[in-house]
């Protein structure tokens, strides 16, 4: 690797924050065609560093149970966990937490359980769903259509080695994965009672090369090298076989810029400053830290932050209602653990109505866990009674906890979120140090409250006659799960941050590829979409853009 004292002299041909799913499938397909990348990175190379934590979650490797706070910091960069607090401002008694993300190579992707499904061709022209909700900002269609996508789609799931099953619902059936894992007892149980009802469950599309003993590694890092994320898949092949670099525990401070071009990335590593430059500059660094970075880039011609003419920088964050279902199976002996295997889409559109997906969550994390994040959601309860009796009853409820999933098969609900102006990344005013705090506001409106409880009860009536707990997580701000739409990208400058080839309006070489673009959040999980759509990415730089590069 290039030393550091030596970037600021050099000049890339693309620099790219962030190596999650985005910044790594586009910078890794640029490298592939010949152009110098240099990959800015948050977080630790958990590739290199034989002290990454991995084969557990974070709060494993805590001193005692307790919520990840800022003093867990350096146990969670090792684990490649965010490590900075947020301030959810969304009702009068702000809250302090740490999101559950990724930081460090391969970003969130080096935590997911590996679930890569695409779009539905509806998801592209959302609107029509919800034509009475008028306070949304949902556009009536995407600025690109499902078949200027669906090559990449196949690329995309080439690339991350997708093992799986066609969706019986899907219009478009040609495309193949390769072989899944073999179905689980449990798994066939609720498989075969799906089916026997008249739906339509299949296997999981999954990035996974499976090995023995494959568990998923949902929530922490892989310590078998099977998991495919974007640092297997992307950025070790652009940097140890196509010339890419990588400059890890780099925190971008700002983008500078003129009012037509970025001229420069600042940085800071080790407590030194640095200016970088490129011909074209890719942010990736997820839906909260890409608006927080454009924000930060204010200056004389760009007052209201880099790229928010429109002023919908950080607006319109989206994140999907999942809840949990723990399900009682028949089969009672040999209980092979819970893994990603099946999904069904019945309930995706239904009766001119759209909600989402049903999958298989993985495994669940830790009792001990669990507990702790009950007992932190229940200290900003309306009955201080119930939190002091919790307390009290913890070893009891850490017992059941685990004796119940155990027992239990795990699926997930995911229902689509709508985008509005008022749910937002916003930063604070600078502190005496010149800090300025993430600040997030987000709100469920009564209309998507109505539709997660029919969801529910849509939901109940496929499960039925199963025995099963409701986990309800939907309503929980602190579940950032799938989180976008915070520099959506559209074909009016005034509607959007981003045109329909993801530059940015206004700017010339900068480009955003990670979920911040989506105007509308699907209901199933993203990650393909982004990988996809990043290298669609690629091909307009490498072909109309190309001169981008001159």
């Amino acid at each position: 690797m290039r030393k550091t004292s030596s970037l600021s002299q050099s000049k890339w041909d693309v620099i790219v924050v962030g190596t999650g799913i985005g910044g790594g499938t586009l910078g890794y397909a640029l490298a592939k065609a010949g152009k110098r990348v240099l990959f800015c990175e948050k977080g630790k190379d958990h590739s290199t560093d034989d002290k990454a934590l991995r084969g557990d979650y974070a709060e494993s490797f805590f001193r005692r149970p307790e919520v990840p706070q800022l003093k867990h910091r350096e146990i969670l960069t090792r684990a490649g966990r965010w490590f900075a607090g947020i301030e959810d401002a969304s009702t009068e008694h702000s809250q302090h937490f740490i999101p559950f993300l990724g930081s460090g190579t391969g970003g969130s992707s080096a935590l997911y359980g590996g679930a890569m499904e695409r779009f539905f061709e509806e998801d592209f022209t959302p609107r029509r769903y919800y034509s009475d909700v008028a306070e949304t900002t949902l556009p009536d269609r995407w600025p690109i259509l499902y078949q200027e996508l669906e090559p990449y789609y196949e690329e995309a799931e080439q690339l991350f080695r997708v093992r799986g099953t066609v969706d019986p619902l899907r219009r478009h059936k040609k495309w193949k994965y390769l072989p899944p894992s073999p179905l689980s007892s449990v798994s066939r149980e609720f498989y075969d009672f799906l089916q026997q009802k008249g739906l339509h469950p299949y296997r999981l599309p999954i990035a996974c090369d499976y090995v023995s003993g494959c568990m998923g590694c949902q929530g922490f890092l892989c310590d078998r090298e099977c998991k495919n994320d974007s640092t297997q898949v992307c950025l070790e092949p652009a940097i140890s076989r196509l010339g890419a670099q990588l400059l890890d525990e780099c925190e971008v401070l700002r983008l500078k810029a003129d009012r037509s071009r970025v001229t420069g990335v600042v940085c800071s590593k080790q407590g030194q400053e640095y200016d970088l430059r490129a011909k074209v500059f890719v942010l990736a660094a997820g839906a909260i830290g890409t608006p927080a970075i454009l924000l930060k880039s204010n200056c004389s011609v760009w007052p209201n932050g880099l790229a928010n003419d429109s002023g919908l920088v950080g607006r319109n964050l989206m994140r999907h209602h999942i809840d949990l279902y723990a399900i009682f199976p028949k089969i009672r002996e040999g209980f092979p653990g819970n893994n990603k295997e099946i999904a069904f889409n019945d309930l995706y559109v239904l009766e001119g109505k759209k909600f989402g997906t049903i999958q298989s969550f993985g495994a669940m994390p830790p009792a001990s866990i669990l507990v702790e994040e009950i007992q932190e959601d229940l200290r900003y309860s309306p009955w201080p009674a119930l939190a002091s009796f919790f307390r009290l009853a913890k070893p009891m409820a850490k017992r059941i906890l685990k004796h119940l999933f155990a027992r239990t098969i795990i699926l997930a609900a995911m229902k689509e979120d709508l985008p509005y102006w008022e749910n937002r990344v916003m930063l604070s005013e600078p502190d005496s140090r010149g800090q300025r705090r993430i600040i997030l506001k987000y709100r469920i409106r009564d209309c998507d409250r109505a539709r997660i409880k029919e969801f529910r009860e849509r939901v109940r009536d496929v499960f039925e006659p199963y025995r099963f707990l409701l986990i309800k997580q939907a309503e929980n701000n602190k579940r950032l799960a799938h989180i976008c739409g915070t520099c959506c990208f559209g074909r009016d400058p005034n509607e959007s941050v981003l045109d329909a080839n993801n530059k940015a309006h206004g700017l010339k070489n900068l480009y955003v590829v990670d979920s911040s673009f989506f105007p509308s959040s699907g209901g199933t999980n993203p990650s393909l979409t982004i990988a996809a759509n990043a290298l669609r990415v690629a091909d307009h730089l490498l072909g109309k853009a190309r001169k981008a590069f001159l």
